[in-house]
């Protein structure tokens, strides 16, 4: 196998690209590989954790995206690269868990550019038991393993009921960041649902316990402090337990220890932190003391001219000497202007005078189906918009209806935007204040 755009990796900035390059070139010269058969919004994953939206619903077939968008799909996971060969080993796929039987066989694709968009994966900074004991939302099958982990708790206590009142189930999520602030908001909003379940007995409020432990002195630390204000205000209205400056020490099967203080956990969310995925520091490129690939501002791997990485896997230092932050919307910028990049290569033109900087437009935070909270970022330095209720929960939104835009083209996209936001248009609008 042969393509002259070879993109590892179809996560947001991946994705985009290769949608975008396969448009331009076609499927005989963009390929795209990845381990999975189906992609999704990130951020929505803690909804499908939640069991708000349906995986079926929101997931997108690989196959179909390179159908419409004119790339070549290739399934199974990077194994090895032989940089100076410019060729790289793409896993086998095997089916069945007793039985196994190989789908698809390891292959070989020779490549003229390649872009490494990996992502990331769960750091758990040595936490005795995290590891074995928490699910972490990096992907579809972590939320779906959420989801029905939790169902199975609450069928548990529903039949306990009757004999044991005080029956219930304990969910803790660590790390107060955005996955785990829009984890907690969205599970005590889908407790609404339970009932549809047949849990009569089971009040959501009373037996369904949600604690947020994070480390810092308070949640959604990297935002402004007004965001993180109504974050919490909003969290303590829906009953979730909220305990920052504190540390996590072990996990078990039944609890979570910070500090001297024990709390009883029957399913455990780990959203504390991230990092590059190991196989990186195999494949014999230059990578930080972080694992992420180390890139030149061009977002080329340091030392070759025919390699480069995008999102959260490449360590790219900005203007200001700080580290582009793992963030969708970098991703998305990274992936534009690589776009550039590869397309002026293909053409025969001079590279980009100019390199790759991040700029900040503001973050939102989702809380449930009907509002959000976040910051918007001004054209002039440090100048910032405080936005929230309907507006925030539009902007939300939007931001998503524009990955879905990249990725499947007007058409499609405007039949998308308006079911998905009657779909979420469920219930009345809640206030901040």
């Amino acid at each position: 196998m042969q393509s002259k755009f070879v993109i590892v990796g179809g996560g947001a900035g991946g994705l985009e690209l290769a949608c975008k390059l396969g448009r331009k070139f076609g499927p005989e010269a963009v390929m795209l590989v990845d381990s999975r058969l189906f992609h999704i919004w990130k951020p929505s994953l803690h909804e499908v954790a939640a069991g708000t939206l349906d995986v079926h619903q929101e997931g997108l077939s690989y196959q179909m995206l390179a159908h419409d968008n004119r790339f070549t799909f290739v399934y199974g996971p990077m194994l090895a690269l032989d940089a100076e060969q410019r060729t790289l080993t793409v896993g086998a796929i095997v089916s069945g868990e007793e039985h196994k039987e190989e789908i698809l066989p390891e292959r070989q694709i020779r490549f003229d550019q390649l872009v490494m968009a990996v992502g990331s994966t769960s750091n758990y900074f040595g936490v005795p038991g995290a590891a074995e004991y928490t699910i972490s939302l990096n992907a579809t099958e972590d939320a779906e393993r959420f989801r029905l982990t939790l169902l199975k708790l609450l069928t548990l206590a529903e039949l306990k009921k009757s004999a044991q009142p005080d029956a219930g189930v304990d969910v803790v999520i660590i790390g107060g960041g955005a996955t785990g602030v829009e984890l907690a908001a969205e599970l005590r909003e889908a407790s609404g649902v339970y009932a549809t379940y047949g849990f009569r007995q089971l009040h959501a409020e009373r037996d369904v316990s949600i604690t947020l432990l994070e480390g810092a002195p308070r949640i959604l630390a990297p935002l402004p402090e007004k965001v993180s204000s109504a974050a919490l205000d909003l969290l303590r209205q829906r009953a979730v337990t909220v305990v920052t400056n504190t540390r996590v020490t072990a996990i078990d099967g039944a609890s979570v220890t910070a500090g001297d203080t024990v709390y009883p956990a029957q399913i455990v969310v780990w959203a504390a932190g991230i990092k590059a995925p190991d196989f990186l520091k195999t494949l014999g490129l230059p990578v930080t003391r972080s694992g992420q690939l180390d890139v030149d501002g061009t977002l080329a791997v340091k030392g070759y001219d025919c390699i480069y990485a995008l999102g959260d896997c490449a360590a790219c230092i900005g203007p200001d000497g700080k580290l582009v932050p793992p963030r969708a919307q970098a991703a998305h910028q990274m992936a534009d202007y690589l776009l550039e990049t590869l397309v002026r290569k293909q053409k025969g033109q001079p590279p980009q005078s100019k390199p790759y900087v991040y700029r900040d437009y503001g973050s939102l935070v989702s809380f449930g189906q009907t509002t959000s909270v976040g910051s918007l970022m001004g054209s002039l330095k440090g100048l910032s918009w405080f936005v929230d209720g309907f507006v925030a929960r539009m902007m939300y939104v939007s931001l998503h209806l524009m990955h879905h835009k990249a990725v499947l083209g007007t058409v499609r996209t405007g039949v998308l935007a308006v079911a998905r936001f009657l779909i979420k248009r469920t219930t009345p609008l809640v206030k901040l204040h």
